[in-house]
């Protein structure tokens, strides 16, 4: 390779040594960190919290939704059972309405 119209053997030992030396200071650099050590102090003396009258409303307001989507849910889950069970019968056949020979809707085809 002519660079700087001198001759630069790449296998040489001087080249080599360079190019492994900028290799090697390349990874350090880059490796170099300042370690911040964070100091926390705990304090013993640390009064419990104590809860304001907002904090208090707010804890009960957040209670009350609670119970009203649990309330919600059970209602969901009786819903979804009555219908099953309306669309299941014993006797392995289902419909929304049940039809029997004879019954209210039989006859008021016949009139």
């Amino acid at each position: 390779m002519k660079f700087w119209n001198t001759n630069i053997c790449l296998t040489s030992p001087i080249s080599i040594m360079i190019i492994v030396s900028l290799l090697f200071s390349t990874i350090v650099f880059a490796n170099w960190s300042k370690e911040v050590v964070v100091k926390i102090e705990k304090n013993d003396e640390e009064e419990p919290w104590i809860p304001t009258k907002e904090d208090i409303a707010y804890q009960d307001s957040m209670f009350s939704i609670i119970q009203n989507t649990q309330n919600d849910i059970t209602d969901i889950k009786e819903d979804i059972v009555y219908i099953l069970e309306r669309l299941d019968y014993e006797d392995g056949t289902w419909d929304s309405i049940r039809y029997v020979k004879g019954g209210k809707i039989d006859k008021h085809r016949n009139k």
